[in-house]
């Protein structure tokens, strides 16, 4: 099977980065052609270099013009062939430049059931808000904030005695299946968007 090939961009520790390369080591029939990191002391830095994986770097300088930077992240990741661009802790918003470069084919993952919790806080708010489940989605990105069509979500409770910092550590454990878990999909040929922008993934087998 042709391996799904795929852009990586991150801000951060890079762990769901991390979980993507740990499963491609296993048997996930997808290729990371590319990173990029909007911040030179990203951890998923070192990650992408010790998986061997071209890494390109930009600064807060290179965000000066959004346009600008985004028309180089559409072209960096174009010229690498990726088909896919998967946000892995990516702190910054996309303009149109990517989002229409690669058409219905930017993922994101946000830390709550949408379209609960938006924002770059949910944790936090579905903490505060005393909810007893909240979870995790990957949605498509598109211009407006986490509110793409929705790929997979799945269920994190809330449990008795937790702290947030518990919750937090459930839920990127959650991440790290769930994102791998879509990509087999999508390379697998098993994931549509229909004319109501909805998204249906066919079971395995």
């Amino acid at each position: 099977m042709e391996k799904l090939k795929i852009g990586v961009l991150l801000s951060g520790s890079g762990t769901n980065l991390q979980a993507i390369i740990d499963e491609i080591a296993e048997d996930l029939p997808v290729e990371i052609v590319h990173v990029l990191s909007s911040r030179p002391d990203a951890y998923g830095i070192e990650r992408a270099r010790a998986a061997g994986i071209p890494v390109t770097v930009f600064d807060r300088s290179c965000y000066e013009d959004p346009t600008a930077a985004d028309g180089r992240i559409a072209a960096i990741m174009d010229k690498a062939g990726a088909e896919y661009l998967v946000m892995a802790g990516y702190m910054r918003k996309l303009t149109p430049v990517v989002l229409d470069a690669f058409p219905d084919r930017v993922l994101n993952l946000h830390p709550a059931l949408l379209p609960s919790f938006k924002g770059a806080h949910a944790i936090q708010d579905a903490w505060d808000a005393g909810v007893k489940v909240t979870g995790v989605t990957v949605h498509l990105a598109n211009e407006d904030y986490d509110k793409g069509p929705i790929v997979a979500q799945r269920a994190v409770p809330v449990l008795e005695g937790d702290d947030i910092d518990a919750l937090e550590a459930r839920i990127h454990e959650t991440e790290h299946v769930i994102y791998p878990e879509v990509l087999r999909a999508i390379a697998e040929g098993r994931m549509t968007l229909d004319a109501d922008r909805k998204i249906h993934i066919q079971p395995l087998g």
